[in-house]
């Protein structure tokens, strides 16, 4: 295992970290050039493979997944059923949609593991701000979440409305903000307190994309981590955000997975923190343990 490399991540072998049982990548995309982008897309990657990612896995030692639609499909979640039926009860999916997806269509997908939808109003060519709180509460009844990306002007812009959601918040890639910005942009302080309202949830993801510092050891990145971590620990997930498209488009180096587990390590201190961050809290929100949020698997 040690020699273990997998497509589209820097370095080889498996990380150095003792990863507990059940740990789940909170945020994955998916690639296939069957499925055409979306007018507009930004982001056109070569194809990324579930059993790509399976060799990823190796190297950061998890078992669960989060599939998201990225932004290069629009609201075709074609490539999102196909890597749920591929990893099954292990894997749960973050859809996009928007006002034309009907009911079916959403039962459909939340029987195919789907647990909430994104609004990636960063990089997306779909949505729009006007459409969170109507689509919030399509999503309510099926005890779905709403996953938001958005530059943090926008987040204090929308503060109003996102302290008024009938469902739970994920903010993506450490809620877009800048590790400068901690401490004295006001979106930081939105987070903060959406996170110890319970109202909502972090990915500690794409560490490489918010910081400054950049490779090898994103060390400005710790201080915003710890202060997701201080606010509310039962409320912050981690995801690797591999195939790393942005990187792939030369935005970024391509970052090293197994590192990047490490540096989560780092921030949450002890082994009881790390298991929290990355088996219970994705385990409360996507409901991988809770027997009556079962799924059809695709067949």
């Amino acid at each position: 295992m040690s020699g273990s490399i997998a497509p589209f991540s820097a370095g080889h072998g498996r990380t150095p970290v003792e990863v507990p049982p059940g740990a789940c990548d909170c945020h994955v995309h998916l690639y296939d050039s069957r499925y055409s982008p979306v007018p507009g897309a930004k982001l056109t990657p070569p194809d990324a493979t579930a059993h790509d990612y399976r060799q990823l896995q190796q190297r950061t030692g998890t078992e669960r997944v989060v599939f998201v639609t990225p932004s290069t499909y629009g609201t075709d979640n074609r490539p999102l059923r196909d890597a749920l039926a591929a990893f099954g009860a292990q894997a749960r999916g973050v859809a996009v949609i928007d006002e034309n997806t009907g009911d079916h269509e959403l039962r459909s997908l939340h029987d195919c593991g789907v647990r909430g939808i994104r609004l990636n109003l960063s990089l997306g060519v779909v949505n729009n701000a006007a459409q969170i709180a109507p689509l919030a509460r399509r999503i309510a009844p099926l005890g779905w979440h709403l996953q938001l990306l958005a530059p943090a002007d926008v987040l204090v812009q929308l503060a109003g409305v996102l302290e008024d959601l009938p469902v739970p918040l994920v903010f993506d890639h450490f809620a877009r903000l800048a590790p400068s910005m901690a401490g004295r942009h006001a979106a930081h302080a939105l987070i903060l307190r959406l996170l110890a309202s319970g109202r909502a949830w972090v990915k500690l993801s794409g560490s490489y994309i918010v910081s400054e510092e950049g490779p090898p050891h994103f060390a400005d990145v710790a201080l915003l981590a710890e202060s997701f971590l201080r606010a509310a620990p039962q409320r912050v997930l981690w995801g690797s955000d591999w195939p790393h498209a942005s990187a792939g488009a030369g935005h970024q180096a391509m970052p090293d997975d197994a590192r990047q587990m490490a540096l989560l390590a780092g921030w949450t201190g002890t082994a009881a923190a790390l298991r929290r961050v990355l088996v219970d809290n994705p385990a409360a929100l996507y409901g991988f343990d809770n027997p009556n949020d079962s799924f059809q698997e695709t067949p």
